[in-house]
């Protein structure tokens, strides 16, 4: 029962990469097409995250209210629907049109499934299950390249994978009653039950107060740093490799993919260990790893096989940070408020990830392609000291209770 779930959440999780990659794979195309400059792209991408952001932050109502299993499959046919509808869209207004609900869905099922997955399973399967996300972000920009080969066009490779993702949809409507029977089965399900199928009678925690949750913002900002190390490394590092470094345009772009390959590998890899260390030395490890690969990028040497080198180390340092995050909420936090803290952590995930790419753009055009080092470095600085800091507090918090509790036990 729980291996069958397992398995229909891990096809979810393919399914949840497929699109992430449509737009960047079709947009040469697409923007022709529609009559629209190139940097609309931008425009588009920035609804899809406002979304996902709004979804994010609501996905804990949501669950409570309805349980994860129906906000899953609700959330993934919207995306089925917003990906059919860029498929028959001739206008670029249109694509912004079912970029709003696109970016919901994808918001609520992320924080959902994340969140079920952190109650009721291994962190090997946490890794894992972000590695499968990898694998589907991976394969898009090979359904859109045979789109396009095929004289389907763009609208064809959307539609492809809107097919897929209603599919996905049936399936999962199909399987609520098993996730109604894994929460009948699990010994914590008193505790949380609205991270499954089922509407727990616990109360509902605002946003207001997940916030006030000491530790929460430490968090939040180690979650930010991450996200954003991760989405400027793969917009600008074959930029920097190219037009600051003199490599060839060819090798840039292929180390610039082995950066996205290292995550996905990464997490692969990481699964094997995740349960033996623990996600605080995983994320501990994984920040340590991108600051060295960060620091070999930086070198001022005549070869660039140490920054082409620490490019590839950095993506494997990211792989487990983001799983390892993800599945240390329930215990850090506690089970009840676990789906509150993550749709808050899904939210400054989107935000990092939407915001520091233009930002260093802005920042490159004032300055110079050769602040990529060091704005990388101060995002992997702030990642580690929050959840440097998060470990201390949780350990002193723990401490206290330790020190506490005998002395409620000796009284008669």
């Amino acid at each position: 029962m729980y291996a069958l779930l397992l398995s229909i959440i891990y096809v979810a999780f393919v399914s949840l990469g497929l699109p992430d990659s449509l737009i960047g794979a079709g947009w040469p195309v697409m923007h022709g097409d529609l009559g629209v400059p190139v940097g609309f792209a931008g425009i588009l991408t920035m609804v899809v995250a406002g979304g996902t952001i709004v979804s994010s932050l609501l996905s804990e109502r949501l669950t409570h209210r309805f349980g994860a299993g129906l906000v899953t499959a609700v959330s993934v046919g919207m995306t089925a629907a917003a990906l059919i509808g860029f498929s028959v869209s001739g206008e670029f207004w249109m694509l912004c049109l079912w970029a709003i609900p696109y970016g919901l869905g994808a918001g609520a099922v992320d924080a959902a499934l994340n969140n079920y997955v952190a109650l009721h399973y291994a962190a090997k399967h946490m890794n894992w299950l972000h590695s499968f996300w990898g694998v589907g972000a991976s394969i898009s920009p090979f359904i859109m390249s045979y789109a396009l080969g095929a004289g389907l066009g763009w609208s064809g490779a959307y539609q492809t994978v809107g097919i897929i993702q209603a599919a996905l949809t049936v399936l999962l409507f199909l399987s609520l009653t098993l996730w109604t029977r894994v929460n009948s089965a699990d010994p914590h399900a008193d505790d949380d039950a609205s991270a499954t199928g089922e509407v727990s009678a616990r109360k509902h925690v605002p946003l207001r107060t997940a916030l006030r949750i000491p530790g929460v913002p430490l968090i939040l900002g180690a979650f930010f740093a991450y996200c954003a190390v991760e989405s400027t490394a793969i917009l600008w590092a074959s930029t920097y490799l190219v037009t600051d470094r003199g490599v060839d345009a060819a090798t840039a772009a292929a180390f610039a993919s082995l950066f996205l390959l290292g995550i996905t590998g990464g997490r692969f890899l990481a699964g094997f260990v995740a349960d033996r260390i623990g996600d605080r030395l995983l994320i501990r490890g994984g920040f340590i790893t991108v600051a060295v690969g960060v620091a070999l990028i930086a070198l001022p040497l005549p070869t660039d096989v140490f920054a082409l080198a620490g490019l590839v180390l950095a993506g494997l340092g990211s792989a487990p940070i983001y799983p390892a995050i993800i599945h240390s909420t329930p215990v850090n936090f506690g089970r009840r408020n676990s789906q509150a803290i993550i749709g808050i952590q899904m939210a400054a995930a989107y935000t990092g990830s939407t915001l520091a790419p233009p930002l260093f753009g802005a920042l490159s055009s004032w300055v110079g392609l050769w602040t990529f080092p060091l704005f990388l470095a101060a995002l992997v600085a702030l990642g580690l000291i929050m959840s440097e800091r998060l470990n201390r507090r949780i350990a002193a918090s723990r401490s206290d209770a330790n020190v506490t509790s005998p002395v409620a036990a000796d009284t008669p």
